[in-house]
């Protein structure tokens, strides 16, 4: 038994990266999968791949009619829609804001927020008739931080938050979920697009973005792809059917603050530079001291 049998579930973004890793675990979990993207090579290869369960079909986001057609394939193939994932995304216009180009904004907001609003629009007429559904879309850390994205992408993402609380607050009532992930550092292909890498080469970026990520947070080692599809099946089974309108942080403990080990190096070099040796005798005495206060 899966997770996720008998499901029908719409991803966007589904032929690489966290779309992809979903699309292959959603399927693994006995969900129907209808998943949409513009490389048209991946996703057809990966619908081969996978079987009947996982239908691939083109699908640019910033067109709304492109993302309403994918949710019609699913009613049509499948006779019913019961978890709609908007994935789908790119690294976004960057630079201070005062070089940022406004057609750069507006095809970074198209694409990162816009269709996310679109997904739910065109999803909920479907789950209000059924009376049930879970709605997940991609966030960031970077909608929660500043410092951990781009002006534009932290903007979008901080937009993909808020929406989804206000929209959790509408559909709930018709028993759908609204809910959305916001991942820390994952190593996908995204890092090297955003340096302007063709998708080959974005690809083979990614081993040295897990080299980066591995030292950005407690959790020792680089997100992936793989960690954020687990959290969406959650989200789309009926493990989670009491928790909607939420933000579910998946940064390996990212957005905690610095690290224990940096704080506890940044104190040592202090000290030395105050001529404190022995940290272990001071910080005795002040406990001591602490105490006698109480």
């Amino acid at each position: 038994m899966g997770k996720l049998d008998g499901k029908v579930v719409v991803i966007t973004g589904g032929s690489s990266g966290i779309g992809n890793a979903s699309v292959r675990l959603f399927v693994e979990e006995g969900a129907q999968v209808v998943f949409g993207d513009i490389q048209d090579e991946l996703g057809e290869a990966l619908a081969e791949e996978l079987g009947p369960n996982a239908i691939y079909s083109h699908a640019n986001v910033r067109n709304e009619s492109e993302i309403k057609a994918l949710i019609d394939l699913a009613v049509e193939k499948f006779g019913r829609l019961d978890c709609m994932f908007n994935n789908a995304g790119f690294p976004c216009v960057g630079g201070p804001i005062d070089e940022t180009p406004t057609d750069g904004f507006d095809v970074s907001m198209e694409i990162q927020f816009r269709s996310v609003f679109l997904g739910m629009k065109h999803a909920a007429p479907i789950m209000k008739q059924q009376g049930s559904g879970s709605i997940i879309s991609t966030a960031s850390v970077a909608g929660l931080r500043t410092g951990m994205g781009g002006h534009v992408y932290s903007a979008a993402k901080a937009a993909i938050i808020h929406l989804t609380r206000t929209v959790a607050m509408e559909l709930g009532e018709f028993n759908i979920r609204v809910n959305c992930i916001c991942p820390g550092g994952i190593a996908t292909a995204i890092f090297g697009k955003g340096l302007g890498l063709d998708q080959v080469k974005a690809e083979r970026f990614k081993e040295l973005a897990k080299m980066f990520l591995s030292g950005l947070q407690p959790i020792n080692r680089s997100g992936l792809p793989e960690d954020i599809a687990k959290a969406a099946l959650w989200l789309a089974s009926e493990e989670s059917t009491f928790v909607s309108g939420h933000p579910l942080v998946v940064d390996g403990g990212l957005i905690g603050g610095r690290m224990w080990g940096q704080n506890t190096e940044q104190w040592e070099t202090m000290a030395k530079g105050l001529g404190i040796e022995d940290l272990e005798e001071n910080r005795r005495k002040i406990n001591e001291e602490i105490a006698r206060m109480k």
